[in-house]
Protein backbone atom coordinates (compact mmCIF):
# COMPACT_ATOMS: atom_id res chain seq x y z
CA UNK A 1 0.00 0.00 0.00
CA UNK A 2 1.29 3.54 -1.02
CA UNK A 3 0.81 4.88 2.69
CA UNK A 4 1.97 8.08 2.27
CA UNK A 5 -0.54 9.01 -0.53
CA UNK A 6 -3.44 7.44 1.33
CA UNK A 7 -2.31 9.35 4.10
CA UNK A 8 -2.10 12.67 3.06
CA UNK A 9 -5.64 12.51 0.94
CA UNK A 10 -6.59 11.24 4.51
CA UNK A 11 -5.42 13.96 6.05
CA UNK A 12 -6.48 16.26 3.31
CA UNK A 13 -10.12 15.26 3.21
CA UNK A 14 -10.38 15.43 7.25
CA UNK A 15 -9.05 18.80 7.39
CA UNK A 16 -13.32 19.53 7.01
CA UNK A 17 -13.67 17.75 10.42
CA UNK A 18 -11.01 20.47 11.30
CA UNK A 19 -13.68 23.44 10.23
CA UNK A 20 -16.20 21.59 11.44
CA UNK A 21 -14.89 21.40 14.66
CA UNK A 22 -13.59 25.00 14.61
CA UNK A 23 -16.93 26.32 13.37
CA UNK A 24 -18.94 24.40 16.05
CA UNK A 25 -16.53 25.66 19.32
CA UNK A 26 -16.08 28.93 17.95
CA UNK A 27 -19.04 30.79 19.22
CA UNK A 28 -18.50 29.89 22.72
CA UNK A 29 -16.24 33.10 22.77
CA UNK A 30 -18.40 34.86 21.37
CA UNK A 31 -21.89 34.16 22.46
CA UNK A 32 -22.23 36.60 25.93
CA UNK A 33 -20.62 39.55 23.52
CA UNK A 34 -23.26 39.13 20.87
CA UNK A 35 -26.15 38.47 23.95
CA UNK A 36 -24.83 41.98 25.34
CA UNK A 37 -24.37 43.60 21.88
CA UNK A 38 -27.93 43.10 20.46
CA UNK A 39 -29.50 42.81 24.03
CA UNK A 40 -31.49 38.85 23.21
CA UNK A 41 -33.33 36.98 25.87
CA UNK A 42 -32.14 33.25 26.58
CA UNK A 43 -34.75 31.88 24.57
CA UNK A 44 -32.66 34.07 21.48
CA UNK A 45 -29.71 33.52 22.34
CA UNK A 46 -30.61 29.96 22.18
CA UNK A 47 -31.79 30.15 18.37
CA UNK A 48 -28.65 32.27 17.38
CA UNK A 49 -25.99 29.69 18.72
CA UNK A 50 -28.31 27.41 17.41
CA UNK A 51 -28.38 28.77 14.34
CA UNK A 52 -25.20 26.89 12.72
CA UNK A 53 -26.73 23.62 13.80
CA UNK A 54 -29.94 24.17 11.98
CA UNK A 55 -27.72 24.53 8.97
CA UNK A 56 -26.37 21.70 10.08
CA UNK A 57 -29.56 19.43 9.48
CA UNK A 58 -29.89 21.00 5.96
CA UNK A 59 -26.15 20.18 5.15
CA UNK A 60 -26.77 16.32 6.61
CA UNK A 61 -30.16 15.64 5.28
CA UNK A 62 -29.32 16.84 1.79
CA UNK A 63 -25.42 15.83 1.60
CA UNK A 64 -25.63 13.21 0.69
CA UNK A 65 -27.63 14.48 -2.51
CA UNK A 66 -24.39 16.13 -4.32
CA UNK A 67 -22.20 13.52 -2.63
CA UNK A 68 -23.36 10.76 -4.39
CA UNK A 69 -24.41 12.34 -7.85
CA UNK A 70 -21.35 14.91 -7.79
CA UNK A 71 -18.79 12.71 -6.02
CA UNK A 72 -17.15 13.14 -2.77
CA UNK A 73 -14.19 15.30 -3.81
CA UNK A 74 -16.36 18.11 -5.91
CA UNK A 75 -18.86 17.98 -2.80
CA UNK A 76 -16.12 18.68 -0.40
CA UNK A 77 -14.66 21.57 -2.70
CA UNK A 78 -17.92 23.37 -2.46
CA UNK A 79 -18.43 22.83 1.45
CA UNK A 80 -14.85 24.76 1.97
CA UNK A 81 -16.94 27.36 -0.39
CA UNK A 82 -19.82 27.87 2.23
CA UNK A 83 -17.01 27.67 5.09
CA UNK A 84 -15.14 30.72 3.57
CA UNK A 85 -18.45 32.51 2.78
CA UNK A 86 -19.67 31.81 5.79
CA UNK A 87 -16.36 33.05 8.34
CA UNK A 88 -16.74 36.60 6.12
CA UNK A 89 -20.39 36.87 6.83
CA UNK A 90 -20.11 36.40 10.54
CA UNK A 91 -17.38 38.75 10.77
CA UNK A 92 -18.79 41.66 9.48
CA UNK A 93 -22.32 40.75 10.37
CA UNK A 94 -23.97 44.24 10.93
CA UNK A 95 -27.51 42.65 13.19
CA UNK A 96 -27.93 39.25 14.79
CA UNK A 97 -30.03 38.03 11.86
CA UNK A 98 -27.42 38.62 8.84
CA UNK A 99 -25.27 36.51 11.72
CA UNK A 100 -27.61 33.51 12.23
CA UNK A 101 -27.50 33.72 7.78
CA UNK A 102 -24.06 33.63 8.34
CA UNK A 103 -23.83 31.06 10.36
CA UNK A 104 -26.60 28.50 8.94
CA UNK A 105 -24.82 28.81 5.79
CA UNK A 106 -21.45 27.52 7.46
CA UNK A 107 -24.18 25.28 9.30
CA UNK A 108 -24.96 23.46 5.87
CA UNK A 109 -21.11 22.95 5.81
CA UNK A 110 -20.51 21.45 8.48
CA UNK A 111 -23.77 18.74 7.85
CA UNK A 112 -22.59 18.33 4.84
CA UNK A 113 -18.53 17.14 5.34
CA UNK A 114 -20.11 15.28 8.39
CA UNK A 115 -21.23 13.03 5.43
CA UNK A 116 -18.63 13.33 2.84
CA UNK A 117 -15.58 13.26 4.13
CA UNK A 118 -15.62 10.17 6.23
CA UNK A 119 -17.47 8.61 3.19
CA UNK A 120 -14.73 9.50 0.72
CA UNK A 121 -11.68 8.62 3.39
CA UNK A 122 -13.77 4.97 4.37
CA UNK A 123 -13.84 4.12 0.37
CA UNK A 124 -10.03 4.75 0.09
CA UNK A 125 -8.52 2.88 3.39
CA UNK A 126 -7.78 -1.10 3.27
CA UNK A 127 -9.76 -2.10 5.50
CA UNK A 128 -7.45 -3.21 8.26
CA UNK A 129 -6.56 0.69 8.70
CA UNK A 130 -9.67 2.09 7.31
CA UNK A 131 -10.93 2.80 11.53
CA UNK A 132 -7.85 5.03 12.07
CA UNK A 133 -7.84 6.81 8.60
CA UNK A 134 -11.62 7.16 8.85
CA UNK A 135 -10.98 8.70 12.58
CA UNK A 136 -8.77 11.81 11.31
CA UNK A 137 -12.21 13.14 10.48
CA UNK A 138 -12.61 12.83 14.15
CA UNK A 139 -9.03 13.62 15.17
CA UNK A 140 -9.24 16.82 12.90
CA UNK A 141 -12.89 17.79 14.44
CA UNK A 142 -11.00 17.93 17.96
CA UNK A 143 -8.73 19.59 17.11
CA UNK A 144 -10.53 22.60 15.45
CA UNK A 145 -12.44 22.90 18.59
CA UNK A 146 -8.85 23.23 20.57
CA UNK A 147 -7.75 25.70 18.07
CA UNK A 148 -11.12 27.97 18.14
CA UNK A 149 -10.84 27.73 21.96
CA UNK A 150 -7.29 29.07 21.59
CA UNK A 151 -8.03 31.70 19.29
CA UNK A 152 -10.81 32.41 21.77
CA UNK A 153 -8.70 32.69 24.51
CA UNK A 154 -6.02 34.60 23.36
CA UNK A 155 -8.20 37.34 21.28
CA UNK A 156 -10.16 37.87 24.33
CA UNK A 157 -6.52 38.46 26.51
CA UNK A 158 -4.87 40.47 23.73
CA UNK A 159 -8.24 42.39 23.35
CA UNK A 160 -7.77 42.14 19.86
CA UNK A 161 -10.91 44.25 18.25
CA UNK A 162 -12.41 45.33 21.56
CA UNK A 163 -15.42 45.14 21.36
CA UNK A 164 -15.94 43.54 18.53
CA UNK A 165 -13.13 40.58 19.48
CA UNK A 166 -16.46 38.68 18.94
CA UNK A 167 -15.86 39.40 14.99
CA UNK A 168 -12.26 38.13 14.84
CA UNK A 169 -13.14 35.03 17.16
CA UNK A 170 -15.68 33.84 13.61
CA UNK A 171 -14.08 35.24 10.93
CA UNK A 172 -10.95 34.01 11.38
CA UNK A 173 -11.86 30.61 10.33
CA UNK A 174 -11.66 32.20 6.64
CA UNK A 175 -8.21 31.34 6.54
CA UNK A 176 -8.90 27.81 6.97
CA UNK A 177 -11.18 27.30 5.12
CA UNK A 178 -8.80 29.30 2.33
CA UNK A 179 -6.32 26.60 2.59
CA UNK A 180 -8.64 23.46 2.18
CA UNK A 181 -10.20 24.80 -0.37
CA UNK A 182 -6.66 24.74 -2.36
CA UNK A 183 -5.70 21.56 -0.93
CA UNK A 184 -9.06 19.48 -2.07
CA UNK A 185 -7.14 20.01 -5.86
CA UNK A 186 -5.00 17.51 -4.91
CA UNK A 187 -6.90 14.99 -4.00
CA UNK A 188 -8.35 12.57 -6.40
CA UNK A 189 -12.07 11.08 -6.92
CA UNK A 190 -13.12 8.11 -5.03
CA UNK A 191 -12.28 5.07 -6.58
CA UNK A 192 -15.99 3.16 -5.49
CA UNK A 193 -17.61 6.27 -6.37
CA UNK A 194 -16.37 6.16 -10.20
CA UNK A 195 -17.11 2.69 -10.37
CA UNK A 196 -20.70 2.31 -8.33
CA UNK A 197 -22.07 6.24 -9.48
CA UNK A 198 -19.95 6.34 -13.20
CA UNK A 199 -19.17 3.16 -14.31
CA UNK A 200 -15.60 5.00 -14.72
CA UNK A 201 -13.05 1.81 -14.54
CA UNK A 202 -10.03 3.45 -16.22
CA UNK A 203 -10.24 6.06 -13.64
CA UNK A 204 -10.80 3.85 -10.63
CA UNK A 205 -8.04 0.94 -11.51
CA UNK A 206 -5.92 4.75 -11.50
CA UNK A 207 -6.78 5.78 -8.06
CA UNK A 208 -7.16 1.88 -7.00
CA UNK A 209 -2.92 1.33 -8.33
CA UNK A 210 -1.95 4.41 -6.34
CA UNK A 211 -3.48 3.14 -3.24
CA UNK A 212 -1.88 -0.20 -3.38
CA UNK A 213 -0.88 -1.48 -7.04
CA UNK A 214 -0.89 -5.29 -5.86
CA UNK A 215 -4.81 -5.55 -5.06
CA UNK A 216 -5.80 -3.33 -7.81
CA UNK A 217 -7.81 -6.38 -9.49
CA UNK A 218 -8.94 -7.92 -6.48
CA UNK A 219 -10.55 -4.55 -5.28
CA UNK A 220 -11.93 -3.48 -8.27
CA UNK A 221 -13.48 -7.12 -8.73
CA UNK A 222 -14.99 -6.88 -5.35
CA UNK A 223 -16.76 -3.46 -5.73
CA UNK A 224 -18.08 -4.35 -8.96
CA UNK A 225 -19.43 -7.61 -7.26
CA UNK A 226 -20.82 -5.48 -4.90
CA UNK A 227 -22.56 -3.11 -7.54
CA UNK A 228 -25.97 -4.44 -7.31
CA UNK A 229 -27.59 -1.08 -8.48
CA UNK A 230 -26.59 2.56 -9.67
CA UNK A 231 -28.38 4.38 -6.59
CA UNK A 232 -31.30 3.73 -4.62
CA UNK A 233 -34.25 6.48 -4.42
CA UNK A 234 -35.39 7.64 -0.94
CA UNK A 235 -38.59 5.23 -1.03
CA UNK A 236 -36.30 2.11 -1.79
CA UNK A 237 -33.27 3.56 0.42
CA UNK A 238 -36.31 3.29 3.32
CA UNK A 239 -38.28 -0.05 1.61
CA UNK A 240 -36.51 -2.26 4.44
CA UNK A 241 -33.45 -3.33 2.70
CA UNK A 242 -31.40 -1.42 4.84
CA UNK A 243 -33.87 -1.44 8.02
CA UNK A 244 -30.48 -2.77 10.16
CA UNK A 245 -27.91 -0.07 9.50
CA UNK A 246 -30.90 2.30 9.15
CA UNK A 247 -31.60 1.85 12.94
CA UNK A 248 -28.12 1.43 14.03
CA UNK A 249 -26.88 5.10 12.25
CA UNK A 250 -30.36 6.61 13.71
CA UNK A 251 -29.31 5.19 17.46
CA UNK A 252 -26.11 5.81 17.90
CA UNK A 253 -26.16 9.32 16.22
CA UNK A 254 -29.54 10.11 18.61
CA UNK A 255 -27.20 8.83 22.09
CA UNK A 256 -24.22 11.06 20.72
CA UNK A 257 -26.44 13.85 20.85
CA UNK A 258 -28.54 12.74 24.46
CA UNK A 259 -25.36 12.99 26.46
CA UNK A 260 -25.46 16.35 26.26
CA UNK A 261 -22.05 16.55 24.33
CA UNK A 262 -23.10 19.36 21.94
CA UNK A 263 -24.27 21.80 25.05
CA UNK A 264 -21.37 21.76 27.15
CA UNK A 265 -18.73 22.59 23.77
CA UNK A 266 -20.81 25.24 23.15
CA UNK A 267 -22.04 26.77 26.86
CA UNK A 268 -18.83 25.72 28.46
CA UNK A 269 -17.14 29.07 29.96
CA UNK A 270 -21.29 29.35 31.29
CA UNK A 271 -20.74 26.48 32.72
CA UNK A 272 -17.36 27.12 34.48
CA UNK A 273 -18.62 30.17 35.26
CA UNK A 274 -21.46 28.62 37.27
CA UNK A 275 -18.86 27.06 39.13
CA UNK A 276 -17.37 30.22 40.25
CA UNK A 277 -15.12 31.36 37.67
CA UNK A 278 -14.54 35.13 35.59
CA UNK A 279 -15.06 34.88 32.16
CA UNK A 280 -11.64 34.53 31.33
CA UNK A 281 -10.43 32.04 33.84
CA UNK A 282 -13.94 30.05 31.89
CA UNK A 283 -12.48 30.78 28.53
CA UNK A 284 -9.10 29.15 29.82
CA UNK A 285 -10.81 26.16 31.08
CA UNK A 286 -12.51 25.78 27.49
CA UNK A 287 -8.49 25.47 26.39
CA UNK A 288 -8.60 22.27 28.68
CA UNK A 289 -11.62 20.85 27.62
CA UNK A 290 -10.10 21.31 23.72
CA UNK A 291 -6.84 19.40 24.81
CA UNK A 292 -8.00 16.24 27.00
CA UNK A 293 -10.86 16.31 24.16
CA UNK A 294 -8.02 15.98 21.45
CA UNK A 295 -5.75 13.86 23.58
CA UNK A 296 -8.33 11.24 24.41
CA UNK A 297 -9.16 10.86 20.60
CA UNK A 298 -5.66 10.41 20.05
CA UNK A 299 -5.89 7.63 22.21
CA UNK A 300 -9.03 6.75 20.66
CA UNK A 301 -7.59 6.83 17.19
CA UNK A 302 -5.27 4.33 18.27
CA UNK A 303 -7.17 2.04 19.16
CA UNK A 304 -9.99 1.78 17.36
CA UNK A 305 -8.78 -0.59 14.77
CA UNK A 306 -7.47 -2.80 17.96
CA UNK A 307 -9.82 -3.06 20.66
CA UNK A 308 -12.51 -2.25 18.17
CA UNK A 309 -15.63 0.08 18.04
CA UNK A 310 -17.70 -1.66 20.15
CA UNK A 311 -15.21 -1.67 23.22
CA UNK A 312 -14.38 1.43 22.76
CA UNK A 313 -18.22 2.54 22.83
CA UNK A 314 -18.84 0.65 26.55
CA UNK A 315 -15.40 2.20 27.51
CA UNK A 316 -17.05 5.56 26.40
CA UNK A 317 -20.47 4.91 28.08
CA UNK A 318 -19.13 4.26 31.55
CA UNK A 319 -17.21 7.02 31.63
CA UNK A 320 -20.26 9.15 30.47
CA UNK A 321 -22.44 8.20 33.13
CA UNK A 322 -20.18 8.26 35.92
CA UNK A 323 -18.62 12.19 34.90
CA UNK A 324 -22.45 13.37 34.56
CA UNK A 325 -23.68 11.76 37.34
CA UNK A 326 -20.86 13.70 39.49
CA UNK A 327 -21.69 17.04 37.08
CA UNK A 328 -25.58 16.41 38.38
CA UNK A 329 -24.18 15.83 41.81
CA UNK A 330 -22.15 18.85 42.06
CA UNK A 331 -25.05 21.14 40.98
CA UNK A 332 -27.72 19.37 43.49
CA UNK A 333 -25.53 20.06 46.32
CA UNK A 334 -24.05 23.15 45.24
CA UNK A 335 -21.07 22.30 45.82
CA UNK A 336 -19.17 22.90 42.51
CA UNK A 337 -15.70 22.94 42.91
CA UNK A 338 -14.46 19.75 41.61
CA UNK A 339 -17.10 20.61 38.54
CA UNK A 340 -14.16 21.52 36.29
CA UNK A 341 -12.75 17.81 36.67
CA UNK A 342 -16.08 16.20 35.87
CA UNK A 343 -16.53 18.07 32.75
CA UNK A 344 -13.12 16.72 31.56
CA UNK A 345 -13.65 13.52 32.62
CA UNK A 346 -16.70 13.74 30.31
CA UNK A 347 -14.90 14.85 27.67
CA UNK A 348 -12.69 12.46 27.75
CA UNK A 349 -15.22 9.56 27.58
CA UNK A 350 -17.00 11.52 24.81
CA UNK A 351 -13.33 11.57 22.77
CA UNK A 352 -12.43 8.14 22.98
CA UNK A 353 -16.12 6.41 22.87
CA UNK A 354 -18.81 8.48 20.54
CA UNK A 355 -16.29 10.87 19.42
CA UNK A 356 -14.04 8.44 17.88
CA UNK A 357 -16.79 5.98 16.63
CA UNK A 358 -19.83 7.80 15.38
CA UNK A 359 -18.49 8.64 11.94
CA UNK A 360 -15.93 5.96 10.88
CA UNK A 361 -19.72 3.07 12.08
CA UNK A 362 -21.59 5.21 10.37
CA UNK A 363 -19.61 5.63 6.97
CA UNK A 364 -18.95 1.79 7.47
CA UNK A 365 -22.53 0.00 7.70
CA UNK A 366 -23.80 1.00 4.45
CA UNK A 367 -23.47 -0.74 0.87
CA UNK A 368 -21.69 1.17 -1.48
CA UNK A 369 -24.19 2.38 -3.78
CA UNK A 370 -26.42 3.74 -0.55
CA UNK A 371 -22.93 4.91 1.39
CA UNK A 372 -24.07 8.74 0.78
CA UNK A 373 -27.83 8.61 1.89
CA UNK A 374 -27.30 6.33 4.55
CA UNK A 375 -24.03 8.80 5.66
CA UNK A 376 -26.89 11.64 5.21
CA UNK A 377 -29.29 10.06 7.64
CA UNK A 378 -27.46 9.36 10.19
CA UNK A 379 -25.38 12.65 10.27
CA UNK A 380 -28.68 14.26 9.53
CA UNK A 381 -30.18 12.39 12.94
CA UNK A 382 -27.10 13.69 14.64
CA UNK A 383 -27.62 17.05 13.98
CA UNK A 384 -31.70 17.68 14.41
CA UNK A 385 -30.85 16.63 17.74
CA UNK A 386 -27.69 18.92 18.21
CA UNK A 387 -29.65 21.64 17.20
CA UNK A 388 -32.58 20.86 19.79
CA UNK A 389 -30.33 20.67 22.39
CA UNK A 390 -28.51 23.60 21.72
CA UNK A 391 -31.68 25.63 20.93
CA UNK A 392 -33.01 24.84 24.34
CA UNK A 393 -30.21 24.51 26.64
CA UNK A 394 -30.07 27.88 27.55
CA UNK A 395 -33.98 28.02 28.50
CA UNK A 396 -33.78 24.70 30.60
CA UNK A 397 -30.51 25.63 32.67
CA UNK A 398 -32.18 28.90 33.65
CA UNK A 399 -35.44 27.41 34.31
CA UNK A 400 -33.86 24.07 36.05
CA UNK A 401 -30.76 24.29 36.88
CA UNK A 402 -27.72 21.98 35.67
CA UNK A 403 -28.51 19.21 38.11
CA UNK A 404 -31.67 18.08 36.41
CA UNK A 405 -30.03 18.86 33.11
CA UNK A 406 -27.00 16.45 33.83
CA UNK A 407 -29.29 14.06 35.28
CA UNK A 408 -31.29 13.48 32.47
CA UNK A 409 -28.11 12.82 30.74
CA UNK A 410 -26.57 10.44 32.82
CA UNK A 411 -29.65 7.97 32.36
CA UNK A 412 -30.06 8.64 28.68
CA UNK A 413 -26.16 7.04 28.51
CA UNK A 414 -27.41 4.14 30.87
CA UNK A 415 -29.83 3.21 28.02
CA UNK A 416 -26.80 3.96 25.53
CA UNK A 417 -24.63 1.40 27.66
CA UNK A 418 -27.42 -1.28 27.16
CA UNK A 419 -28.15 -0.56 23.10
CA UNK A 420 -24.23 -1.02 22.90
CA UNK A 421 -24.06 -4.11 24.92
CA UNK A 422 -26.39 -6.00 23.15
CA UNK A 423 -26.86 -4.59 19.40
CA UNK A 424 -24.14 -2.91 18.21
CA UNK A 425 -21.78 -4.83 15.76
CA UNK A 426 -18.36 -4.92 15.45
CA UNK A 427 -16.94 -3.77 12.54
CA UNK A 428 -13.10 -3.52 13.19
CA UNK A 429 -11.31 -5.17 9.87
CA UNK A 430 -14.07 -6.28 7.88
CA UNK A 431 -14.27 -4.87 4.48
CA UNK A 432 -17.16 -2.74 3.21
CA UNK A 433 -18.25 -5.83 0.64
CA UNK A 434 -19.06 -8.26 3.37
CA UNK A 435 -20.05 -6.05 5.81
CA UNK A 436 -22.81 -5.08 3.16
CA UNK A 437 -23.55 -8.95 2.78
CA UNK A 438 -24.15 -8.89 6.92
CA UNK A 439 -26.22 -6.03 7.95
CA UNK A 440 -27.96 -5.46 4.12
CA UNK A 441 -28.15 -8.99 2.81
CA UNK A 442 -31.08 -8.15 0.89
CA UNK A 443 -29.53 -5.18 -0.79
Amino acid sequence: MNTRKVLFWSLTVSLGGFLFGFDTAVISGAEQSIQKLWNLSAGELGITVGSAIFGTIFGALFGGIPTDALGRKKTLFWIGILFLLSALGSAFAPDNITLMIARIIGGIGIGASSVAAPVYISEIAPKEKRGQLTALFQFNLVFGILVAFITNYYINKMGVGGENAWRWMLGIEAIPAFLFILMMLKVPRSPRWLVVKEGNIAEAKTVLAAINPNTVEASLAEIQASDVTQGASIGEFFSGKYSLPILLAFLLAFFNQASGINAIIYYAPRIFEAAGMDASSGLLQTIGIGAVNLIFTMLGLYLIDKAGRKTLMIIGSIGYIISLAMMSSSFFQDSLSGLSFWVFAFIASHAIGQGAVIWVFISEIFPNEVRGTGMAWGSGTHWVFAWLITTIFPYFQNTYGGGKIFAFFAFMMVIQLIWVWRMMPETKGVSLEDLQKRLAPKA
